[in-house]
């Protein structure tokens, strides 16, 4: 069986719904981040980095990043087709959960919600520079949505459902519960994405109702 670890409303949530979507038996294991539990001795055993979100596979292979459970979850259900057939629109697929986790992740929403991260040792985390943290966030996130604005033109990323929608669908939600604009192009993608039900069940799983 596969042993997911997770956070519910996290980063997570993306691969919650690709293991989903492809119908596996796995089991979901939460580790509690304002705890700690990332950096127990237990799990650093499974993930070194202690990231989330990690997929243990059957053969105690750990996959610790989301781009690399989401590329192993569409080459091993090929029948699902979470990429395209084309290269130009699986290139286009990458990119785009590229710029999701790095960019609007990695850079812009880490700003707001582990500022302490952008602090030197001998800076004292003040409230004004907090609002410099989210203000950089916040340039950072509506850049990348401008920029997904004009990249996405139908209810997906391509043509159909793809890792990438998964991706983008985890930062549109965390937009949605910080109440960042979005640009329509993304709101509709964020609105036909909450209308799968597969989204609808890790949603109310994860503790959250839309």
């Amino acid at each position: 069986m596969l042993n997911f670890y997770m956070a519910p409303g996290s980063c997570t949530t993306g691969i919650h719904i690709l293991l989903e979507e492809c119908e596996l038996i796995f089991s979901a294991n939460i580790v509690n981040l304002p705890k700690g539990d990332q950096h127990t001795e237990q799990y650093r055993a499974i993930n070194p980095r202690g990231t989330i979100p990690t997929l243990v596979l059957d053969d105690g292979t750990s996959l610790t990043s989301f781009e690399s459970i989401a590329w192993w979850l569409a080459q091993t259900n090929p029948a699902k087709k979470l990429l395209p057939e084309n290269l130009n629109e699986q290139l286009k697929v990458m990119e785009i959960m590229n710029l999701c986790v790095h960019t609007l992740h990695g850079s812009g929403f880490t700003r707001i919600f582990t500022p302490e991260k952008y602090f030197l040792n001998d800076q004292i985390n003040t409230d004004e520079q907090k609002i410099i943290l989210k203000n950089q966030a916040e340039k950072i996130i509506s850049e990348g949505f401008a920029y997904l604005a004009k990249t996405i033109k139908g209810p997906f990323v391509t043509e159909q459902f793809s890792i990438a929608d998964a991706a983008l669908f985890y930062v549109e939600f965390w937009a949605d519960r910080t109440n960042i604009e979005m640009p329509q192009q993304c709101i509709s993608h964020y609105e036909n994405m909450k209308q799968r039900p597969v989204v609808k069940q890790v949603l109310l799983e994860e503790g959250y109702r839309i």
